[in-house]
């Protein structure tokens, strides 16, 4: 059945261990990141089968680790919990990440409730402006007031950079994050056990000799599953690339000319798109569309090949330069980034296959 989602397992355990094996040569803990692809349990399984390589299972979607639940790695809930679902966040975490003292409340309330101490992590904003405490005056003296629930424990700061600004991770910005973490320790007698620097984007900072050594804890996903530091993109040294392949179905072939014919108005997503007058074409479209798979993150092997657009439920290509002929029924292979890997899992009309 197709379009469908090709998960080569070995390489994805290849590419944890060697992720694994450089966070551990520097004492940092692994936060295996599951959010990408769903936490799908037939990919989690086979990775968990090697507990050491792993420390923490982290996810941005409660549902997710609840899917989890059976497995033995304690678990971060990553994006701040909402206010909503803090019933399950004490049920089916150890650890949530957080930056309103609100929301805290509420988990110490549901906390106490079943006799449970809930740990959780400060989030801290370096600059990228996404979530965290901004204002030390803010964070401090919050701080003050986190101390006094009784079923809330502070086990660490962490801060979250590229994902919204694009900010880098630096030895100058993870230093404050460090600085902050002190504090915490010397001003307010908190164990600090995690110091979070960060996210895949993080790495590059080791090969450089420039992550500050209290940094303990990075949260990886797309390193393991791409085998790239984000920061500039660099491949990572004996992992692979091609992980991840979405195959999808040629269900029309013809040759058409490369710009619309007749008054132009809005397309089904609102916008006006412009063309390129390339003369007539040769124009495959395929069996998927923008309801499945985030058309800018599809890159085809066959490299003479390029996709020109889509709807919600048909992808064209311009295959007028490829070598190969495709006829209707033949498969078309592309290689995804981070967000096609996201987009196509969650999809239920892709359908996953596993390579093992």
């Amino acid at each position: 059945m197709y379009p469908r989602l090709e998960i080569n397992i070995e390489k994805l355990k290849t590419n944890l261990q060697v992720i694994s094996n450089l966070l551990k040569k520097n004492n940092i803990s692994l936060a295996m990141v599951t959010k990408a692809y769903c936490a799908n349990l037939d990919i989690v399984n086979e990775l968990v089968k090697d507990k050491n390589l792993i420390d923490y299972l982290a996810d941005s979607r409660i549902e997710n680790l609840k899917e989890m639940r059976h497995i033995n790695i304690p678990k971060i809930l990553l994006r701040i919990p909402m206010k909503s679902e803090v019933e399950d966040v004490i049920r089916y975490t150890d650890i949530s990440f957080n930056s309103e003292y609100e929301t805290i409340e509420k988990l110490n309330e549901e906390a106490k409730k079943v006799n449970k101490i809930h740990k959780i992590v400060i989030m801290v904003d370096l600059g990228d402006l996404r979530e965290g405490y901004f204002v030390q005056k803010d964070l401090f003296d919050n701080i003050k007031k986190i101390q006094d629930l009784h079923n809330i424990s502070i086990i660490g700061v962490a801060t979250n950079l590229t994902c919204y600004g694009a900010v880098l991770p630096s030895e100058e910005n993870l230093s404050k994050l460090v600085n902050i973490a002190e504090k915490f320790e010397r001003d307010f007698n908190i164990d600090i056990k995690i110091i979070s620097g960060g996210n895949s984007s993080s790495l590059f900072l080791i090969n450089e000799n420039k992550l500050p050594s209290k940094i303990n804890n990075l949260r990886i996903g797309e390193a393991i599953l791409l085998g790239r530091e984000t920061a500039y993109g660099k491949k990572i040294d004996g992992t692979f690339d091609d992980v991840f392949r979405l195959v999808c179905e040629v269900v029309e072939n013809k040759e058409k000319p490369s710009v619309p014919v007749g008054e132009k108005g809005l397309d089904a997503f609102g916008n006006k798109p412009v063309f390129e007058d390339k003369g007539i074409m040769q124009r495959a479209i395929l069996g998927i569309g923008r309801q499945d798979i985030s058309i800018d993150s599809l890159y085809p092997i066959d490299k003479d090949i390029k996709v020109i657009g889509a709807s919600s439920d048909h992808t064209i290509v311009d295959v007028t330069k490829s070598k190969n002929k495709y006829l209707i029924g033949d498969k078309i292979e592309f290689l995804l980034d981070y967000g096609g890997i996201m987009t196509a899992s969650t999809s239920k009309y892709v359908k996953k296959y596993y390579i093992l």
